[in-house]
């Protein structure tokens, strides 16, 4: 052998691409050269005869058509660049190869000298990058999808508010007992139509963090509110083991929503994908030695496989197909618990489900908040110090105002209204007053606009204002209520706590 053969055999040998001369005949292919890294490549050992590699042999090609549709590109065109394919491996594992070839013919038979090229991270990281930019465009179609529900909420929440007030108002009225009973269903349905409002609005703002004292077992079941339409049609079964009376805890109620969401859909796509159907247990208990509340969201489905249980918080680690999910949820879920001073763990056995739990602190401030809601729920009365003070209403729903303005009247004030700023500020300069009830958004003048008119000319007034909105969450307004520290109310709202918070605000 000449150097210069000797030269191109080492390269040949030592090359990281595969390397492959063949003879395609009528019934069979004969390989006359491969190179080491084609024979790793398809899982052999360097050392294997060349007269076992076969990397375009019929029963290697993935797709059913592969192999046919490349030899009539060969015969066609005598080459072919950069053609992908996948072919099966020696233990039946897939690899992406990129193959550029030439042929010729040589009688019947067609020889195809080739260069094969391992391309499967290259596909992962191009489906990794649509991925992201699929991420990207579903943000931004998130960011759209908030700006307009914020919209469709306030003209939802302003009827709502019309309707649960009217039926408050008349339910407080002596009536027959189908009467009451029809009042009841209209205040209850009212009632979960601003709720639907509510979880879409949380979902669909970004917010700032606010925490308070709130009710683990509420915000489970608002949560599990969102998917019971979905639970419903996909045979999936929920069972409710909350345990009552548990002590409250310091939490942004929103975020934990975001919590359970996402293990609540991970547990429903667990089932579903591998059974068609199954059953949701959500427990929830206070560990007294611990002082914090324990939630429980275990489903029926095939369980977490071992090797994978210690990646399961990982940030962009996911086992589901590329574009089926991001990797990110449960390491969000993570974050947040921890930030909450929590913990989340997962506990699996394969084929006997799944079990996610969580464990929130309880805080000392629980005895006081509790005793707060309690006192919140008796029965509102105004002192008489207060019974004859002038209110001004100022809303630009007629229904809605008058609603407001009758209860107002009822509970001893006296009343007038404005049908939007611009006529608020007309009143302010003929009338004086004790409190404010005022919406933000409104056409000409809105409520900020007639706030900071209103304070510049009676500063003494700036803070016996109570505000009332349709949607506050993630936009300015909320950063507008917390700069001015005034009471507000979320459309739709109840009388009662309407003339509570009117009685907080004039004491």
């Amino acid at each position: 052998m000449t150097d210069r053969a000797a030269a191109a055999a080492r390269f040949f040998d030592a090359a990281h691409e595969g390397f492959y001369i063949g003879v395609f005949g009528p019934d069979d292919e004969t390989t006359l050269a491969a190179n080491a890294h084609l024979k790793l490549m398809l899982g052999y050992p360097p050392e294997a005869s060349n007269g076992i590699i076969h990397p375009f042999d019929a029963s290697r090609f993935v797709d059913a058509d592969g192999q046919a549709a490349f030899l009539t590109r060969l015969r066609a065109d005598g080459s072919v660049r950069d053609h992908v394919m996948r072919l099966r491996r020696l233990d039946q594992s897939v690899v992406w190869v990129e193959v550029t070839a030439t042929a010729e013919l040589e009688g019947d038979a067609l020889r195809v000298e080739a260069i094969l090229r391992d391309v499967g991270e290259r596909r992962r990281l191009d489906d990794q990058s649509r991925g992201i930019q699929s991420e990207l465009l579903q943000a931004e179609k998130m960011a759209a999808l908030g700006h307009t529900i914020s919209g469709v909420a306030h003209e939802l929440n302003n009827p709502l508010a019309t309707i649960l007030s009217w039926a408050e108002r008349l339910s407080a009225n002596p009536a027959d007992e189908r009467t009451r009973r029809g009042l009841g269903v209209i205040l209850g349905e009212a009632e979960r139509a601003a709720r639907i409002v509510r979880n879409l609005l949380t979902f669909a703002r970004k917010r700032q963090s606010t925490r308070a004292m709130v009710d683990v077992n509420q915000v489970v079941r608002e949560t599990l509110a969102l998917r019971a339409y979905e639970q419903r049609v996909s045979n999936i079964t929920l069972v409710d083991a909350l345990a009552s009376g548990l002590p409250q805890v310091f939490a942004d109620g929103h975020q934990l929503k975001q919590v359970l969401l996402n293990l609540v859909i991970n547990a429903e796509q667990s089932m579903l994908t591998s059974r068609g159907r199954g059953t949701l247990v959500v427990r929830s208990w206070h560990d007294q030695d611990k002082n914090a509340i324990l939630l429980e969201i275990n489903d029926d489905g095939p369980g977490v496989p071992g090797d994978v249980q210690s990646r399961i918080f990982d940030p962009f680690f996911t086992t589901k197909e590329v574009g089926k999910g991001t990797g990110l949820g449960l390491s969000v879920a993570y974050a947040l618990v921890k930030e909450h001073g929590g913990r989340i763990w997962l506990e699996s056995h394969t084929s006997t489900g799944a079990s996610f739990f969580l464990e929130l602190p309880v805080m000392m401030k629980v005895a006081e908040a509790t005793g707060t809601t309690a006192s919140a729920a008796a029965p509102i009365t105004l002192d008489d110090a207060f019974k004859g003070a002038r209110v001004l209403v100022v809303e630009d729903e007629p229904a809605l105002s008058m609603a407001v303005a009758e209860a107002l009247a009822d509970a001893g004030f006296i009343v007038d209204r404005a049908g939007d700023g611009e006529e608020g500020l007309t009143r302010l300069a003929e009338q004086s007053y004790e409190l404010i009830v005022c919406d933000l958004k409104m056409p000409r003048i809105d409520g900020m606009q007639f706030y900071r008119a209103m304070a510049a000319a009676t500063p003494a007034l700036a803070r016996r204002v109570i505000f009332v909105t349709g949607d506050v969450a993630g936009t300015d307004a909320e950063r507008f209520l917390d700069e001015t520290g005034c009471r507000w109310l979320s459309k739709p709202f109840r009388l009662g706590d309407l003339l509570r918070a009117a009685r907080d605000t004039l004491s």
